[in-house]
């Protein structure tokens, strides 16, 4: 099976084989939870990794799923957060070493000066580590309440329309979502906010 993302050791495939073994419990909801919620700080695995198969398994409840998920990310953003601000210095920056994600919380201290929120969005709902965006917002001390509601919109975003092609389309189009995820998130990204910029324009 095709992977959303490369694995570089034997211990990041061990964690991915781990992850995947919940789709197969029946404590698979709340396992979808737990991975969304420690991968916004520090868990290698994205949890569209167990989220997929979980849809497949039952595409009737794909809301269902798709909400726990977002609801996971979401909550584990205010621990990341917390790490950021509190624990930057130590906890933090090795998280941010361990995933070589200083590109990342550099280009993103960037984007929050210019629109926090939007920086958020674009990012909660593209390949960008969901990690770097937490502990970065802490680091720079962002509002909590702009990391809430922009990752609440990035993150649902995300997951609902992962979810909803798989209800739509079935497990034929699972092969498609792992070669092409980062790809398709970043060209709907861009659709959106040029619909964005057409609105805006429209309404002067």
């Amino acid at each position: 099976m095709k992977k959303i993302i490369q694995y570089p050791s034997k211990l990041l495939r061990r964690l991915y084989d781990w992850t995947l073994h919940f789709a197969k419990l029946k404590s698979s909801n709340y396992a979808l939870f737990g991975i969304a919620f420690i991968e916004s700080s520090f868990f290698p695995v994205p949890p569209d990794v167990l989220l997929i198969p979980l849809v497949i398994g039952e595409p009737k409840k794909w809301i269902k799923k798709a909400a726990i998920c977002t609801a996971g990310s979401v909550a584990g953003a205010f621990l990341g957060y917390a790490i950021g601000y509190v624990l930057y210095e130590t906890v933090g920056l090795w998280l941010i070493d361990l995933y070589n994600l200083q590109d990342a919380v550099a280009l993103l201290g960037k984007e929050y000066a210019d629109n926090a929120f939007l920086a958020i969005f674009g990012a909660a709902f593209t390949p960008i580590p969901y990690k770097a965006i937490t502990l970065s917002a802490g680091m720079f001390k962002l509002s909590l309440m702009t990391l809430f509601l922009a990752s609440l919109l990035g993150r649902a975003s995300r997951f609902f329309i992962v979810a909803a092609a798989l209800r739509i389309f079935g497990a034929k189009i699972q092969n498609v979502i792992e070669k092409y995820f980062n790809i398709l998130s970043i060209a709907f990204l861009v659709l959106l906010v040029l619909g964005f910029v057409v609105l805006k324009n429209i309404a002067r």
